[in-house]
Protein backbone atom coordinates (compact mmCIF):
# COMPACT_ATOMS: atom_id res chain seq x y z
CA UNK A 1 0.00 0.00 0.00
CA UNK A 2 2.82 2.74 0.96
CA UNK A 3 4.79 1.28 -2.01
CA UNK A 4 1.54 2.36 -4.36
CA UNK A 5 0.99 5.87 -2.62
CA UNK A 6 4.45 6.73 -3.30
CA UNK A 7 4.54 5.56 -6.86
CA UNK A 8 1.48 7.04 -7.37
CA UNK A 9 3.20 10.65 -6.02
CA UNK A 10 5.81 10.32 -7.79
CA UNK A 11 4.38 9.80 -11.24
CA UNK A 12 1.86 12.52 -10.69
CA UNK A 13 5.01 14.97 -10.14
CA UNK A 14 7.36 13.41 -13.08
CA UNK A 15 4.31 13.71 -15.34
CA UNK A 16 3.57 17.03 -14.39
CA UNK A 17 6.96 18.18 -14.84
CA UNK A 18 7.44 16.21 -18.02
CA UNK A 19 4.21 18.03 -19.41
CA UNK A 20 5.11 21.64 -18.52
CA UNK A 21 8.53 20.65 -20.42
CA UNK A 22 7.06 19.40 -23.32
CA UNK A 23 5.27 22.01 -24.30
CA UNK A 24 8.10 24.83 -23.81
CA UNK A 25 10.95 22.70 -25.79
CA UNK A 26 9.14 22.69 -29.04
CA UNK A 27 10.17 26.13 -29.01
CA UNK A 28 13.68 25.33 -29.54
CA UNK A 29 13.09 22.61 -32.03
CA UNK A 30 11.17 21.94 -35.08
CA UNK A 31 8.94 19.29 -35.72
CA UNK A 32 8.46 17.90 -31.81
CA UNK A 33 11.91 15.99 -31.98
CA UNK A 34 12.98 17.62 -28.34
CA UNK A 35 9.53 17.17 -27.04
CA UNK A 36 9.46 13.41 -27.49
CA UNK A 37 13.06 12.89 -25.85
CA UNK A 38 11.11 14.63 -23.00
CA UNK A 39 9.06 12.04 -23.38
CA UNK A 40 11.41 9.35 -23.26
CA UNK A 41 12.87 10.49 -19.84
CA UNK A 42 9.22 10.61 -18.37
CA UNK A 43 8.99 6.65 -19.59
CA UNK A 44 12.29 5.40 -18.78
CA UNK A 45 12.03 7.23 -15.23
CA UNK A 46 8.48 5.69 -14.67
CA UNK A 47 9.55 2.26 -15.77
CA UNK A 48 12.69 2.10 -13.35
CA UNK A 49 10.83 3.15 -10.19
CA UNK A 50 8.13 0.80 -11.26
CA UNK A 51 11.04 -2.08 -10.75
CA UNK A 52 10.23 -2.83 -14.58
CA UNK A 53 12.78 -4.34 -17.06
CA UNK A 54 12.53 -3.62 -20.66
CA UNK A 55 14.37 -5.28 -23.30
CA UNK A 56 14.52 -4.88 -26.83
CA UNK A 57 15.32 -7.26 -29.63
CA UNK A 58 15.07 -7.20 -33.49
CA UNK A 59 16.94 -3.55 -34.25
CA UNK A 60 18.46 -4.82 -36.58
CA UNK A 61 15.57 -4.77 -39.00
CA UNK A 62 15.27 -1.12 -38.73
CA UNK A 63 17.10 1.02 -41.07
CA UNK A 64 18.21 4.37 -39.78
CA UNK A 65 16.29 7.51 -41.12
CA UNK A 66 13.72 5.28 -42.68
CA UNK A 67 10.03 6.41 -41.92
CA UNK A 68 7.55 3.43 -40.73
CA UNK A 69 4.27 3.13 -39.68
CA UNK A 70 5.12 0.79 -36.54
CA UNK A 71 2.35 -1.51 -35.47
CA UNK A 72 2.41 -3.12 -31.96
CA UNK A 73 -0.39 -5.32 -30.14
CA UNK A 74 -1.83 -3.30 -27.07
CA UNK A 75 -1.76 -5.50 -23.63
CA UNK A 76 -1.78 -2.66 -21.17
CA UNK A 77 -1.13 0.93 -20.17
CA UNK A 78 2.40 0.20 -19.90
CA UNK A 79 2.73 -0.45 -23.32
CA UNK A 80 2.80 3.62 -24.23
CA UNK A 81 5.63 4.01 -21.34
CA UNK A 82 7.52 1.25 -23.21
CA UNK A 83 7.44 1.61 -26.60
CA UNK A 84 8.21 5.82 -25.96
CA UNK A 85 11.01 5.03 -23.38
CA UNK A 86 13.01 1.70 -25.50
CA UNK A 87 12.01 1.51 -28.96
CA UNK A 88 15.37 3.95 -30.22
CA UNK A 89 13.50 6.25 -32.81
CA UNK A 90 11.38 9.55 -33.41
CA UNK A 91 8.20 8.65 -33.48
CA UNK A 92 4.56 10.15 -32.98
CA UNK A 93 1.71 8.96 -31.62
CA UNK A 94 -2.06 8.09 -33.48
CA UNK A 95 -4.22 8.79 -31.22
CA UNK A 96 -7.99 9.27 -30.68
CA UNK A 97 -9.09 13.01 -30.34
CA UNK A 98 -10.40 12.92 -26.50
CA UNK A 99 -6.97 12.61 -25.34
CA UNK A 100 -5.92 15.89 -26.88
CA UNK A 101 -9.11 17.66 -25.13
CA UNK A 102 -7.18 16.47 -21.51
CA UNK A 103 -5.71 19.70 -20.05
CA UNK A 104 -2.40 20.35 -20.05
CA UNK A 105 -1.79 16.68 -21.26
CA UNK A 106 -3.94 17.56 -24.19
CA UNK A 107 -1.66 20.19 -25.38
CA UNK A 108 1.67 18.86 -24.73
CA UNK A 109 0.89 16.29 -27.22
CA UNK A 110 -0.23 18.61 -29.95
CA UNK A 111 3.29 20.42 -29.16
CA UNK A 112 5.12 17.16 -29.68
CA UNK A 113 3.22 16.70 -33.10
CA UNK A 114 1.07 13.36 -32.26
CA UNK A 115 -1.42 12.94 -34.62
CA UNK A 116 -5.04 13.29 -34.12
CA UNK A 117 -7.95 10.96 -34.73
CA UNK A 118 -11.41 12.46 -34.74
CA UNK A 119 -13.97 9.33 -34.43
CA UNK A 120 -17.11 11.65 -33.90
CA UNK A 121 -18.39 10.46 -37.38
CA UNK A 122 -17.20 8.92 -40.79
CA UNK A 123 -16.75 12.16 -42.43
CA UNK A 124 -14.28 13.36 -39.52
CA UNK A 125 -12.60 10.45 -39.18
CA UNK A 126 -11.93 9.91 -43.00
CA UNK A 127 -10.39 13.82 -42.91
CA UNK A 128 -7.87 13.20 -39.74
CA UNK A 129 -6.75 9.98 -41.14
CA UNK A 130 -6.25 11.75 -44.96
CA UNK A 131 -3.67 14.52 -42.50
CA UNK A 132 -2.24 11.77 -40.87
CA UNK A 133 -1.74 9.62 -43.84
CA UNK A 134 0.19 13.37 -45.36
CA UNK A 135 2.64 13.44 -42.23
CA UNK A 136 3.27 10.08 -42.44
CA UNK A 137 4.15 10.70 -46.56
CA UNK A 138 6.55 13.91 -45.15
CA UNK A 139 8.53 11.72 -43.33
CA UNK A 140 7.23 11.55 -39.98
CA UNK A 141 7.06 8.19 -38.27
CA UNK A 142 4.17 6.76 -36.00
CA UNK A 143 3.32 4.11 -33.78
CA UNK A 144 -0.34 2.54 -34.12
CA UNK A 145 -2.09 -0.08 -31.78
CA UNK A 146 -4.51 -1.67 -34.52
CA UNK A 147 -6.35 -3.45 -32.32
CA UNK A 148 -7.88 -0.31 -31.12
CA UNK A 149 -7.79 -0.83 -27.34
CA UNK A 150 -6.26 -3.12 -25.03
CA UNK A 151 -6.67 -6.75 -24.87
CA UNK A 152 -8.03 -8.44 -21.73
CA UNK A 153 -5.85 -11.66 -21.90
CA UNK A 154 -3.00 -10.63 -23.47
CA UNK A 155 -3.89 -12.51 -26.81
CA UNK A 156 -4.00 -10.27 -30.36
CA UNK A 157 -7.69 -9.88 -31.08
CA UNK A 158 -9.06 -8.01 -34.01
CA UNK A 159 -7.27 -5.58 -36.16
CA UNK A 160 -8.84 -2.03 -37.07
CA UNK A 161 -8.59 -0.83 -40.35
CA UNK A 162 -7.42 2.74 -39.66
CA UNK A 163 -3.71 2.19 -39.23
CA UNK A 164 -3.86 0.07 -42.34
CA UNK A 165 -5.58 2.83 -44.61
CA UNK A 166 -2.58 5.59 -43.51
CA UNK A 167 0.40 3.48 -44.19
CA UNK A 168 -1.28 2.23 -47.82
CA UNK A 169 -2.05 6.02 -48.77
CA UNK A 170 1.32 6.77 -47.09
CA UNK A 171 3.19 4.12 -49.46
CA UNK A 172 5.16 3.96 -45.82
CA UNK A 173 6.08 -0.22 -44.47
CA UNK A 174 4.43 -1.32 -41.78
CA UNK A 175 7.31 -2.66 -38.71
CA UNK A 176 5.00 -5.08 -36.56
CA UNK A 177 6.05 -4.85 -32.82
CA UNK A 178 4.97 -7.52 -30.59
CA UNK A 179 5.02 -6.64 -26.55
CA UNK A 180 5.32 -9.19 -24.00
CA UNK A 181 4.77 -9.03 -20.64
CA UNK A 182 3.29 -5.50 -19.64
CA UNK A 183 -0.18 -7.39 -19.42
CA UNK A 184 1.13 -9.14 -16.27
CA UNK A 185 3.00 -5.37 -15.07
CA UNK A 186 0.00 -3.64 -15.68
CA UNK A 187 -3.02 -5.93 -16.63
CA UNK A 188 -6.21 -3.89 -18.04
CA UNK A 189 -8.93 -2.53 -15.60
CA UNK A 190 -6.44 -1.88 -12.74
CA UNK A 191 -4.02 0.98 -12.08
CA UNK A 192 -1.74 -1.38 -10.01
CA UNK A 193 2.00 -1.64 -11.37
CA UNK A 194 3.86 -5.20 -10.58
CA UNK A 195 7.44 -5.07 -11.02
CA UNK A 196 8.10 -7.57 -14.49
CA UNK A 197 9.65 -8.10 -17.40
CA UNK A 198 8.82 -6.96 -20.76
CA UNK A 199 10.09 -7.43 -24.14
CA UNK A 200 9.91 -5.63 -27.06
CA UNK A 201 10.47 -7.92 -30.14
CA UNK A 202 10.38 -5.64 -33.69
CA UNK A 203 10.28 -7.78 -36.57
CA UNK A 204 11.19 -6.96 -40.46
CA UNK A 205 9.08 -4.55 -42.22
CA UNK A 206 6.09 -5.28 -44.41
CA UNK A 207 6.04 -3.00 -47.46
CA UNK A 208 2.21 -1.85 -48.38
CA UNK A 209 2.95 -0.55 -51.92
CA UNK A 210 1.49 -3.77 -53.39
CA UNK A 211 -1.58 -3.07 -51.90
CA UNK A 212 -4.47 -0.86 -51.92
CA UNK A 213 -7.99 0.08 -49.94
CA UNK A 214 -9.51 -2.61 -52.16
CA UNK A 215 -6.85 -5.17 -50.44
CA UNK A 216 -6.00 -4.13 -46.96
CA UNK A 217 -7.46 -6.40 -45.45
CA UNK A 218 -4.71 -8.88 -46.94
CA UNK A 219 -1.99 -6.73 -45.56
CA UNK A 220 -4.30 -6.97 -42.03
CA UNK A 221 -4.06 -10.38 -41.71
CA UNK A 222 -0.21 -10.71 -42.93
CA UNK A 223 0.79 -8.32 -40.03
CA UNK A 224 -1.93 -10.06 -37.62
CA UNK A 225 -0.09 -13.57 -38.23
CA UNK A 226 3.21 -12.12 -38.15
CA UNK A 227 2.43 -10.67 -34.73
CA UNK A 228 0.52 -14.10 -33.31
CA UNK A 229 3.58 -16.36 -34.74
CA UNK A 230 6.20 -14.21 -33.20
CA UNK A 231 4.34 -13.38 -29.82
CA UNK A 232 3.77 -17.25 -29.36
CA UNK A 233 7.62 -17.26 -30.27
CA UNK A 234 8.82 -14.91 -27.53
CA UNK A 235 6.31 -16.58 -24.90
CA UNK A 236 7.07 -19.89 -25.40
CA UNK A 237 10.82 -19.03 -24.99
CA UNK A 238 10.37 -17.06 -22.29
CA UNK A 239 8.60 -20.19 -20.22
CA UNK A 240 11.12 -22.02 -21.03
CA UNK A 241 13.47 -19.85 -19.22
CA UNK A 242 11.28 -19.85 -16.75
CA UNK A 243 11.44 -23.51 -16.33
CA UNK A 244 15.09 -23.55 -16.59
CA UNK A 245 15.83 -21.57 -13.08
CA UNK A 246 16.47 -23.41 -10.15
CA UNK A 247 14.17 -23.50 -7.35
CA UNK A 248 14.85 -22.11 -3.98
CA UNK A 249 14.54 -24.36 -1.09
CA UNK A 250 13.08 -23.14 2.02
CA UNK A 251 14.64 -24.77 5.26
Amino acid sequence: MIRTALLSAWLILITLFCALAAIIVPFWGKGGNLAHLVGRFWARCIVFVSRVKVSVQGLEHIKPGTTYVYMANHQSMFDILALLGYLPVQFRWLAKMELFQIPVFGYSMTRAGYISIDRSNRKSAYKSLQEGAQKIARGVSVVVFPEGTRSSDGQIKAFKGGGFYLAISSGRPIVPVVILGSHHVMPKGTLRIRPGQIVLSINPPIETTPYNNKTKEVLMESVRSTMKRDLEKIAQGARRKAQGKPRLRRG
